[in-house]
């Protein structure tokens, strides 16, 4: 079993899709994410509507710091995407405790396995017991 990390004094994680700052989460990923730059506001919002959504807030000022979206059917399949710490408190160990907080909220539903997607976070996954693929060969993807 893998420990999970626990968030940092001061900060707390939800799943209230209400708490979401939406122009916040909109303006780091579209202008700071590698995968998302220049993403639309319309397509974030839709992402965030589709999506079952984790935030990290401030637990004084109910500021959001951090984000992360999960892609499920709650039953046999999961995507992580959209991990993002804002650069004000990156170091504190929040992105590591935001998936693992995402792990174990999904652990109770089954599934089988979650997958993400990552050009430069490997040891921070890593940590929480992903692995890269076991048979990429088996994969395919369609493009757009």
């Amino acid at each position: 079993m893998i420990d999970i990390p626990p968030l940092a004094e001061g900060y707390e994680t939800s799943t209230d899709p209400d708490r979401i700052d939406r122009e916040r989460v909109h303006r780091w990923l579209s202008t700071d994410a590698y995968w998302a730059i220049g993403r639309p506001r319309e397509t974030q919002d839709r992402a965030i509507e589709g999506s079952l959504n984790f935030g990290v807030y401030g637990t004084a000022s109910g500021e959001q710091v951090a984000y992360a979206r999960v892609i499920t059917d709650r039953a046999t399949f999961a995507w992580l995407c959209d991990v993002y710490v804002d650069p004000s408190v990156r170091g504190k160990g929040i992105g590591t405790a935001l998936v693992g907080a995402v792990r174990e909220h999904l652990r109770p539903y089954g599934i089988k396995r979650v997958l993400l997607a990552t050009h430069d976070a490997h040891g921070v996954y890593e940590k929480l017991g992903f692995a890269p693929l076991e048979k990429p060969d088996q994969w395919m993807a369609l493009y757009f």
